[in-house]
């Protein structure tokens, strides 16, 4: 059975990419951390940004990575057991994780921080300015 490409209108041309990144954040869909992305407005001089907030309560800095790989934030979580408790009941499992959020081009972390069991990122989109070029028409015998 043949895909058909959702992005297959003939006036959206170079856009195989964005097709491979749909597919992709389709098959990250683990409901493990939860999160929200938040619009933080404009502060003075600081740029409007997008913040994103996990819920990672047990877990401290040490056990916590971000990294940005290819235009993808990538954010991990890892837990070791503790060995030296007996749990009469266990409801809160040392577990890891990884949560990716695919970012468009131009897009900054600007920083993080762990706070009360929540972990925030901002991300930053730097303002462009819109270009206009005129093409010059050669004209052919």
């Amino acid at each position: 059975m043949s895909r058909v490409p959702s992005l297959s209108s003939p006036f959206l041309l170079g856009f195989d990419e964005i097709e491979r990144v749909l597919d992709r954040v389709g098959k990250a869909a683990d409901g493990y951390p939860p999160y929200n992305i938040e619009r933080v407005p404009r502060e003075g001089n600081r740029p409007e940004r997008l913040r994103i907030t996990l819920a990672i309560a047990g877990f401290t800095r040490d056990q916590l990575e971000v990294t940005v790989e290819e235009n993808q934030l990538i954010i991990r979580g890892r837990q070791q057991d503790d060995k030296s408790r007996q749990y009469i009941h266990r409801g809160i499992a040392a577990r890891q994780f990884q949560r990716t959020f695919v970012l468009a081009d131009g897009m900054e972390v600007s920083g993080a921080d762990l706070k009360n069991g929540l972990l925030s990122v901002d991300l930053v989109r730097p303002e462009l300015e819109r270009v206009v070029k005129s093409i010059s028409i050669k004209e052919c015998d």
